[in-house]
């Protein structure tokens, strides 16, 4: 539990910062744009969605974890229900990348 309450205040902090961004379209621009670092989706999101992400990332070599549900996300980012996150920060990235691995090793 500890773990994924650091995931998710390092998210809010990542907002605060303007470091994060949130919604399938503006997510998928980032990608595009070779500005996401990390791409975080949500637990239940849907095939579709899940899968265009997953593609988007596969191609441009953009680092995926699925984290949370759509509530957590959107909460964690003071937002509404959230299913997809980029972050565009190395820092940022490193740290929630490491912490995500602790999580899913957990």
């Amino acid at each position: 539990m500890k773990q994924e309450q650091q995931i998710l205040q390092l998210l809010g902090l990542a907002v605060r910062a303007r470091m994060l961004i949130s919604g399938e379209e503006l997510v998928v621009k980032d990608i595009r744009n070779n500005r996401a670092k990390l791409v975080i989706i949500s637990t239940d999101a849907s095939d579709n969605t899940m899968k265009k992400i997953q593609d988007k990332c596969n191609s441009y070599n953009v680092e995926l974890h699925v984290f949370g549900d759509r509530s957590d996300l959107g909460h964690a980012t003071g937002k509404a229900e959230r299913v997809v996150l980029a972050i565009n920060d190395h820092g940022f990235a490193k740290k929630l990348i490491e912490l995500l691995n602790e999580f899913n090793r957990g």
